[in-house]
């Protein structure tokens, strides 16, 4: 990120705005559900908006900057208003990466429509790929993103307890430790996904 500031700050902002609209996108998704599902945690905390400044995490936006990954603010929700826990928070977690994909989805159909011309599709093709990055990597099993919740989920309950305690420690880090380059100028986090990303683009586009 960095370094496309340095070389084109207009392909910078254009991306960073992007990315900001789309993790808005994907925390307010959270926040709509919970809210659905009659919790109104999030309308009373102020995060039952697509206003990105209500979203952002400090280290999740500094991460942005300097990596080209990051995330956004943990959406909350109460589960004791929630008349199914389990069920209802599995589908809270969802949510986020699931507009993603939607945003992606219905951006290549414009594409492949013909829709908008080369101009959207230059456009549509950033936004495309930020989507489906945003959605891949909030599936990473780390806290605090989305794969956390469902790896937590998933896990038999002494291991999901051992496995939150470890994650309420440790997770951040770990997570800052996958998302700067280290061997040869790559992530860990870009080892993983690009090449599902770039495959996953193909489909798209």
């Amino acid at each position: 990120m960095l370094t496309l500031l340095l070389q084109n700050p207009l392909a910078f902002i254009i991306f960073l705005a992007g990315l900001l609209l789309s993790i808005a996108i994907h925390e307010y998704a959270h926040c709509f559900v919970t809210d659905r599902l009659g919790d109104p945690t999030p309308r009373i905390k102020g995060r039952l908006t697509l206003n990105p400044l209500a979203h952002l995490d400090p280290i999740g936006t500094l991460a942005i900057v300097l990596t080209g990954f990051g995330w956004g603010k943990a959406a909350p929700y109460d589960p004791y208003n929630l008349k199914e826990p389990t069920r209802d928070a599995a589908l809270i977690t969802v949510a986020g990466p699931a507009s993603n994909i939607l945003i992606a989805t219905i951006l290549s159909a414009l594409i492949k429509l013909g829709i908008g011309g080369d101009f959207l599709a230059l456009f549509a093709g950033q936004l495309i790929f930020i989507n489906l990055s945003l959605a891949l990597f909030n599936l990473i099993p780390v806290y605090p993103l989305d794969g956390g919740k469902i790896m937590r989920a998933v896990l038999p309950y002494q291991a999901s307890l051992e496995y939150e305690d470890i994650m309420d420690r440790y997770g951040t880090m770990i997570l800052i430790m996958m998302i700067f380059p280290w061997v040869g100028g790559q992530s860990a986090v870009s080892a993983l996904l690009s090449p599902i990303i770039n495959l996953m683009m193909r489909i798209f586009i």
